[in-house]
């Protein structure tokens, strides 16, 4: 803090105090500001310091063959996640039907839940049957601190009931990114009830 003046009057404060003040005021505000956001890296791969850890699934169109099904994979990125979003990859691993395909153009993705959408994020897909997976990339990461919805299109339910599960894994934005798993998202199919 800078010295006080010897010819500032009583109750008059100096330029000097004035000047004091307002250095040591930017050197707090400098100590409390966020530090800018970076990614953990070991060993050249990046990593979540604080990954996802659970995904929710809904659908709105539950029985066989519906061909106007959505399946909506919603994520919550912790504000300290250490890292943003830089993808999804879903790959079932239950279910009768395993030849139900999808339209990865179709995928898209928001901030927010189904049925309280807030802004688009821009996504690319691609769906590889093979494996039964589906791999998200956002060009644009999504930063920490949001919950954010992966909407995927099959071309129509699985044309058998059954409870079908999918692995779902985040993956953080960054070089050699390791992907957290985010557990199994759990996809109950019905055959309609025409009694």
């Amino acid at each position: 803090m800078a010295p006080l003046s010897r010819h500032a009057g009583p109750g008059q404060p100096s330029q000097e105090r004035h000047l004091g003040s307002a250095t040591m005021g930017l050197a707090l505000l400098a100590l409390l500001a966020p530090a800018p956001l970076r990614a953990l890296e070991l060993r050249g791969s990046t990593y979540f310091t604080r990954p996802p850890w659970k995904v929710d699934l809904v659908s709105y169109y539950t029985t066989v063959s519906q061909p106007a099904a959505e399946y909506y994979f919603s994520v919550e990125l912790a504000a300290d996640a250490g890292a943003s979003l830089g993808g999804l990859t879903v790959r079932q691993t239950r279910g009768v039907d395993t030849h139900f395909p999808f339209s990865p153009e179709r995928t898209r993705a928001f901030v927010g839940r189904p049925r309280r959408e807030g802004a688009a994020i821009a996504v690319e897909a691609s769906f590889d049957p093979g494996k039964r997976e589906v791999q998200v990339t956002f060009p644009e990461p999504v930063a920490p601190g949001q919950t954010i919805t992966v909407m995927l299109k099959p071309w129509a339910n699985p044309s058998m009931s059954d409870t079908y599960m999918f692995q779902v894994q985040a993956i953080p934005a960054g070089p050699q990114p390791t992907p957290s798993s985010l557990g199994f998202a759990t996809l109950r199919i019905y055959q309609p009830d025409w009694r």
